[in-house]
């Protein structure tokens, strides 16, 4: 009898190999299409099958060369702005001076419930200009649904207290002309024209080139409907500016841009002596000298990157204190890494929620390319890489069209000679300058000749109390950002980055609104300056 020999052992079982993941989808319902077709429901008055109107002389009108567009999210059609000619502006200046000197006679009890009745109509309809943002800007859904509320929060503050802003003021002889750019077309653009006409003053903006048409189309036909008097047209700003920006009839021009258009615009206002408010681009910074709270600066880190850095209040630059930069990185590097972006639609199922991202595509893809290029040009010039994102760690839908996105990049000591060195990427691109004094922290800081904000990270309050002030920047934050700001807050900017009249709270309302005789607005103006 033979004994069995032991029991070999089972073959183990194969190992897992990396999972592959599951490719991502559109959200349910969010599509273009989806939004386009709400559209043609919601104010069929203002959009046709196939393209957006102007609105002028109190109708929607389908003149204008329709131009076509792309979405940043998917490189995928949207609706174009139908561009007028500098003819056809002048006569929608003309008719809106017409609205204007019958609003401004309209009791104001009457004004603050039309405005009133436009908020909750855009509050009914948030979600879907909420979604006409992601695809028409990129914007992630947090954020865009953010601009929507912060243009509806924004105005009923001053509905509910606008009687002593306009106690013993007029509204201006003509009507209001807004030129802004693209990245905030509700909580900056449609909040201005509502407070503008709220104070008594008919209303005309036009539509920025790169984008927001559909959103802005849509926010002005639902406050038309109520009585408000708007003008909304499409156009280049070369053809357009004899009309939107020199024309008699215009009581004062609002602009939100770049330094160059700001500053053509910035030289017909004077010129003509005409009330403006030019709120352009600045090198906004970050300084961190004798600190040690690097907890909070890795908290802060992935905030700014909110809409990749395409935000007028956006802090690009860092100042660190050379001595410092060790535990600076230490900080810096792990928050960075943290960062989410790609397909602001994009889910692993289609009824999931929205994506949690820090940021989709900036605005076009030729804005990616200008980025990349400008990286690589500093790169090659002396500057040192020092964190570049991958292109794995993105969200997107299967085969999409990827050339707006840019991965987030951190850049150490910028050439003089690169334009990251000395203005406003618009994108998630962030540089580091290195100091050892006090004196090149302050000279860093105020690149620019004048921003909008700044932030100084100190232990030490008697410190920031001294650098402070020194720093060219209207709002200067001791360790935290600080932002545009809602409600009551003031905004301006220093030196070239702001020209006119400061806005925010009562003194939005004092600057389209007419005073006692020889008043002086707090701004910057070219025969002076006045802080509030």
């Amino acid at each position: 009898m033979t004994t069995p020999g032991p029991t070999p052992p089972e073959p183990a079982p194969p190992r897992p190999g990396p999972r592959t993941p599951t490719p991502l989808v559109l959200k349910s319902g969010t599509s273009w299409a989806d939004a386009w077709r709400r559209c043609l429901t919601v104010a069929p008055e203002a959009f046709r099958d196939d393209r957006v109107l102007n609105l002028w002389n109190s109708g929607w009108r389908p003149d204008g060369r329709a131009l076509p567009a792309t979405s940043p999210v998917d490189g995928g059609p949207v609706a174009g702005p139908p561009r007028l000619d500098g003819a056809t502006a002048k006569s929608a200046v003309r008719a809106a001076l017409d609205q204007h000197r019958a609003w401004r006679h309209v009791p104001l009890a009457e004004r603050r419930a039309r405005v009133a009745a436009a908020l909750d109509a855009l509050a009914e309809h948030r979600e879907l200009l909420a979604l006409l943002l992601v695809w028409e800007i990129g914007k992630p859904w947090r954020q865009a649904r953010a601009d929507v509320d912060r243009a509806i929060d924004g105005v009923r503050w001053y509905v509910d207290g606008i009687e002593p802003m306009v106690e013993g003021r007029t509204p201006l002889d003509g009507p209001v002309s807004n030129i802004a750019s693209w990245n905030y077309p509700m909580s900056v653009l449609v909040h201005a024209m509502l407070v503008q006409a709220l104070a008594g003053n008919a209303v005309i903006a036009k539509t920025p080139t790169d984008g927001g048409v559909a959103c802005l189309t849509l926010a002005s036909a639902l406050a038309v409907r109520e009585g408000v008097p708007l003008t909304l047209v499409s156009g280049s700003g070369g053809e357009l500016s004899e009309a939107l920006v020199r024309a008699p009839e215009i009581g004062c021009v609002s602009f939100v841009g770049g330094r160059d258009t700001g500053a053509a615009v910035a030289t017909a206002v004077a010129d003509l002596g005409k009330r403006h408010v030019l709120e352009q681009e600045g090198l906004n910074t970050w300084g961190v000298w004798n600190h040690t709270d690097w907890d909070a600066l890795t908290a802060v880190i992935p905030k700014l990157f909110d809409y990749g850095k395409q935000r007028c209040t956006a802090y690009p630059r860092f100042v660190v204190q050379r001595t410092l930069f060790d535990d600076f990185l230490a900080a810096y590097l792990p928050a960075v890494r943290t960062l989410r972006t790609g397909h602001p639609l994009a889910v692993e199922h289609p009824d999931d929620p929205h994506p949690a991202l820090d940021f989709g595509p900036v605005i076009n893809a030729a804005k990616a390319k200008e980025l990349d290029d400008q990286v690589t040009e500093a790169i090659d010039r002396g500057a040192v890489p020092l964190y570049r994102g991958k292109p794995s760690d993105a969200r997107f839908l299967p085969g999409q069209d990827t050339t707006a996105y840019v991965r987030p990049v951190t850049l150490l000591s910028p050439p003089p000679s690169s334009p990251l060195h000395h203005a406003e990427p618009f994108g998630p691109v962030d540089t580091i300058v290195l100091v050892d004094t006090e004196a090149e922290l302050l000279a860093a800081m105020n690149a620019s000749n004048g921003a909008l904000v700044a932030t100084l990270s100190t232990d030490d309050e008697a410190t920031y109390a001294r650098l402070a002030p020194q720093i060219r920047a209207f709002k200067v934050g001791h360790g935290r950002p600080r932002s545009r700001g809602d409600r009551d807050e003031l905004f301006g900017g220093f030196g070239a980055s702001w020209r006119g009249a400061f806005v925010g709270g009562e003194l939005l309302v004092r600057a389209v609104t007419q005073g006692p005789a020889g008043e002086r607005l707090p701004g910057n103006f070219p025969d002076y300056h006045l802080m509030p």
